[in-house]
């Protein structure tokens, strides 16, 4: 498999009070990165280590994960989502865009044509929650976050690519 070096855009996310973000590990996006693999972004995501993959939309209200990071492979369609909660960074996503998502970091589909689907998935030995920002769900999603294991591969580009170099993997 051949592709691009890869662009990317990153973003760190304070603790609104609501949705705990992430202030450590950035948000990694990279445009395009996979608009010659829609097809198969699915099989790319499991080559390189991240499993639990699932086909569907993002949800329209904030949540996150407290106890797995996400990536998102955008396979169809265009949606803006909101990352890092309601005071957070609205950014449009298009096929071949892959979003890798910290732990805690809140995101919302704030509008998306019908046909906007993605391609999800999480590091391998890693099982998503669903958190979103309500008070009892504090102290334990601070401590899960924390606990939550760096993955040992990049999803696209496996043991090499910006996300190990952003997350201080190597």
């Amino acid at each position: 498999m051949t592709m691009k070096e890869p662009e990317y855009l990153a973003y760190v996310f304070r603790d609104d009070g609501e949705i705990p973000n992430n202030e450590i590990l950035p948000l990694v996006i990279y445009p395009g990165i996979l608009n010659d693999f829609i097809d198969r972004m699915n099989k790319v995501f499991l080559r390189k280590g991240w499993d639990g993959i699932w086909i569907g939309s993002v949800f329209n209200y904030h949540h996150y994960h407290s106890t797995a990071h996400e990536v998102l492979g955008v396979v169809s369609g265009h949606a803006t989502i909101q990352f890092g909660g309601k005071h957070g960074h609205e950014i449009d996503v298009s096929p071949g865009d892959v979003v890798m998502i910290p732990a805690g970091v809140g995101h919302k589909n704030n509008g998306s044509t019908q046909d906007f689907r993605v391609v999800g998935g999480y590091p391998e030995g890693q099982d998503r929650d669903l958190c979103t920002g309500n008070p009892s769900e504090r102290p334990e999603v601070l401590h899960n976050i924390r606990a939550v294991p760096l993955p040992t591969t990049d999803p696209v580009f496996g043991e090499e690519g910006k996300l190990l170099d952003l997350w201080a993997i190597r």
